[in-house]
């Protein structure tokens, strides 16, 4: 389960606190005497420019899942008459249908009765409807996979760490005959350790649901590095986990590697996975910027929203790296994350639209398990795009809003065309990086 910065808390209830429409809190006419002058101010010139990254991918996903369970032997401990279950979890990773999809295949060309379980701690509301809309939105039921989807909230308590934490698992998965665990390696976003999003953070918070995320994110993110080896050594110990499905993206959103780790050799690889994750990601082509424009922020793409390996801006203070940008904006939220908001307490600067389509109830339920609630926070609401931009380079330190140097990107995950002004440009090309898309106009909102 990869939780970024906002698991969710189930139980945690806000009343009347759902998407509604709110009021607005500043009709267009009135923020002209926000300055003198007005808000508005000419848009930068620039131009559209692709990235260009490590394109490698795996190409045969079936038949990769299929060799890679056989080759780690994870498919021979599949016998006829065991019923398997197999972890999905709820982030927009790269062909997670067909990957779980193809390991379904697998499980009963070997005689053995596959199902799947939600892996996403409390996301979803904390509940197995949640839960299982969740999946069903990935291309993940009953239907398409041909299996049972097996929602619920029901844990086992497997053990307690030596402080008194409970570690929690999924009652239907620690009572069928083995466990398949499907999960991406990559950086986390909250916290640094050998060991960051993936399988363990699956094992250990993923499949805890509620009570077991609960648990965990009460110790706060800085102790993560220590606390998810400790706890998913524990569930490896107690729960059938036969291994793990570890899948590594490049920054086109591609699968560069995919392998099958047997539980006994999780916690050893899953460090070398990391390292290759962090070779593979996207990144901004700068280190300091003045203002980032983002069209998009969800859940699906990051816990946080936007990946702040990518924007700099962390809610957990004890963490940095990335770029640093003077001011954020943020223009959408993605259809996916259904009004959770998290991680929209980054930017500086937002939308009327942005806020009307919010859902607190589930944006605060979020915040609730991670105890991290700066990523709730709402930043200056202006009536619409030109004016959030307006704003954001009228109060710019040091620079004027013609020599801004500015970056506008779709979200975090999708860094390959992105838009830049002259500034930014003029670097790139003087190193010889980023391939121009279009000629020099001025910022289209």
């Amino acid at each position: 389960m990869s939780v970024g910065c906002g698991g969710a808390a189930g139980g945690f209830e806000l009343a009347g606190a759902g998407r509604r429409p709110r009021r607005v809190l500043l009709e267009p006419g009135a923020v002209q005497g926000l300055m003198p002058g007005g808000i508005r101010v000419p848009m930068p010139v620039g131009r559209w420019v692709r990235q260009r990254f490590d394109a490698s991918h795996v190409r045969d996903l079936p038949g990769t899942v299929r060799r890679e369970l056989d080759r780690s032997g994870i498919a021979q401990a599949v016998r006829p008459g065991r019923r398997i279950a197999i972890a999905a979890g709820s982030r927009g990773i790269a062909h997670l249908a067909e990957i779980i999809g193809a390991a379904v295949q697998e499980v009963r060309r070997r005689g053995a009765a596959p199902f799947i379980v939600p892996a996403m701690g409390s996301h979803g509301g904390a509940t197995p409807e949640g839960q299982r809309r969740i999946l069903a939105e990935l291309g993940i039921d009953e239907e398409h996979m041909g299996c049972p989807v097996v929602s619920s909230m029901e844990v086992m308590t497997l053990g307690h760490l030596e402080d008194g934490t409970p570690i929690c698992f999924d009652r239907a998965a620690f009572e069928a005959d083995g466990v398949l665990v499907v999960n991406r390696v990559k950086p986390h976003t909250c916290f640094r350790g050998p060991i960051e999003s993936g399988l363990a953070k699956m094992i250990a918070i993923g499949l805890g649901k509620h009570q077991g995320a609960t648990a965990l994110h009460a110790h706060g993110f800085p102790r993560f590095a220590e606390l998810i080896p400790r706890a998913a050594r524990l569930a490896l110990q107690q729960a059938p986990i036969l291994g793990g499905l570890a899948i590594v993206e490049n920054a086109y959103q591609e699968i560069a590697h995919l392998e099958a780790i047997p539980a006994a050799a999780i916690l050893q690889r899953e460090p070398e996975l990391l390292a290759m994750a962090r070779r593979q990601m996207g990144r901004l082509p700068v280190d300091r910027l003045d203002l980032l424009i983002v069209d998009e922020i969800g859940k699906e793409i990051s816990g946080d929203g936007m990946d702040p390996n990518v924007t700099g801006r962390y809610a957990e203070p004890t963490m940095h790296g990335g770029p640093h940008v003077q001011k954020i904006v943020v223009l959408g939220l993605t259809a996916k994350t259904h009004g959770n908001a998290s991680g929209i307490g980054m930017a500086d600067v937002t939308t009327q639209q942005v806020l009307d389509a919010i859902d607190f109830a589930a944006t605060y339920t979020n915040l609730a398990t991670s105890t991290l609630l700066a990523g709730g926070r709402i930043p200056v609401v202006m009536p619409g795009p030109e004016e959030a931009v307006s704003l954001a380079l009228r109060t710019l330190n040091g620079v004027t809003p013609e020599q801004a140097r500015v970056i506008r990107i779709r979200n975090t995950l999708e860094l390959e065309r992105i838009w830049v002004s002259e500034p930014v440009w003029e670097e790139l090309a003087g190193r010889g990086t980023g391939e121009p898309l279009s000629e020099p106009a001025p910022l289209a909102l």
